[in-house]
């Protein structure tokens, strides 16, 4: 094999000049190897070669990124594939495609193709948590691999870090939204199979943690009277006396929105969160008359219970939390916004006696039934509208400290 670019030299490469009329200038360097100075003086590689009895050029780079000595290397590489029969052209091509076709398929892009495609209809809250998970745990061990060459182990070594610094359900959710994204590049073709299936029992199960909740009346009547006694911002107040009347998903209260409220038919209407179905919150007549109140605070905004910083905005995630903190409450162990919902389940039922699958529905959940699991947002629509108000009533018995007595089965 020939050498190349044995007459010149580095020094003399970096003196060439541009063309004085202000057009290309080639300069030959040997065996099909030339640089090509533009008018604005910069420098770059071009190999000159025939394939198939067509004359082809071969860019090689800019000159001093790629120095006389690389351009030479990879002149001689060219040179060996057209002695194999591959054109170097194609070859240089293929290569580029190849790289950059791993790059698009790379796990954190596909991570967030997934995320925008998956959580289109679901909270920004749980969308950013999601990604904040993967962004801390997943991606920089795996973010960069092409998502076709990830292994089990790859998955393992990942997760196994949040396990070791006992945040075991991180780990678990971690695990959990992997799976997904390997199943989410299976159906697009970017992925054979979700290699997070070898992983089962890989992890040690974590225990299960139930929200934090009351469910004596005595306890509840004093949770009732504190609230009652609690001194925040209006919005805060008003929110935490409707929590436990109506019971819904912290994130639903505090996103309520007017639009969705009726008070003259005394419903409230929206779209779960967490399902994405319709849902009607029957209003007990004390349930209007916080809604009443601050009305006149926030109706013409968006929100009824509008963002302490910004109107335009709902009241915060933590607010709630923070109240039932300041009242003395552990919500780890005793109350949490959540925990409302447990409170009402258990008590409506064990102490009033009402039929579980009109709590179930009203706390929008899916009912067993003939055909499985089903949900219908308008089913026992009557019994739930007079559960709601017997509940208001039987909160407002256990504050005030009346005896209230249990209703008893027919």
């Amino acid at each position: 094999m020939p050498k190349i670019a044995e007459r010149f030299t580095d020094i003399q490469i970096r003196n060439l000049k541009p063309s004085v009329a202000g057009k290309l200038f080639k300069k030959a360097v040997g065996n099909g190897l030339f640089i090509v100075i533009k008018a604005d003086g910069s420098k770059h590689w071009h190999f000159r070669y025939r394939f198939d009895g067509k004359e082809n050029t071969l860019s090689m780079g800019r000159y001093p990124n790629v120095g006389l000595s690389h351009a030479r290397d990879e002149a001689v590489k060219a040179q060996k594939l057209i002695v194999q029969g591959i054109n170097p052209s194609n070859a240089k091509k293929q290569a580029k495609e190849a790289r950059y076709g791993k790059q698009a398929n790379s796990f954190e892009l596909m991570a967030r193709e997934w995320a925008a495609s998956y959580f289109m209809n679901k909270s920004t809250s749980h969308k950013e948590k999601t990604l904040r998970r993967l962004e801390v745990y997943i991606f920089p061990w795996i973010g960069n691999k092409p998502i076709s060459e990830i292994t089990a182990p790859d998955v393992l070594h990942a997760v196994k870090r949040p396990q070791s610094q006992n945040k075991l359900e991180t780990a678990h959710r971690a695990l959990q939204a992997t799976g997904q994204i390997f199943r989410y590049a299976v159906q697009h073709g970017k992925a054979i199979r979700d290699v997070t299936v070898d992983l089962r029992g890989a992890l040690p199960s974590p225990k299960v943690k139930h929200m934090a909740s009351l469910t004596e009346p005595k306890d509840v009547a004093e949770l009732l009277r504190a609230i009652d006694g609690f001194q925040g911002t209006f919005t805060v107040e008003s929110a935490l006396r409707l929590a436990p009347l109506v019971f819904t998903r912290p994130s639903e209260l505090r996103r309520a929105k007017w639009a969705d409220i009726d008070l003259a038919a005394a419903e409230w209407r929206y779209l779960v969160s967490k399902t994405k179905t319709e849902h009607i919150v029957p209003l007990s007549t004390q349930a209007i008359k916080i809604l009443t109140e601050i009305q006149p605070l926030s109706g013409h905004g968006e929100f009824v219970f509008m963002g302490g910083h910004d109107p335009k905005k709902p009241m915060s995630e933590a607010a709630i939390n923070a109240s039932l903190k300041r009242m003395g409450y552990d919500t780890q162990t005793q109350i949490t916004g959540h925990g409302f919902r447990a409170m009402a389940r258990t008590i409506l039922h064990e102490r009033l006696n009402i039929d579980p699958a009109i709590i179930e529905h009203q706390l929008a959940h899916a009912v067993p039934d003939n055909l499985g699991g089903a949900y219908n947002r308008t089913k026992f629509i009557a019994q739930r509208k007079a559960m709601m108000q017997q509940w208001a009533d039987y909160l407002d018995e256990l504050k005030a400290g009346t005896k209230v007595v249990p209703i008893k089965k027919a």
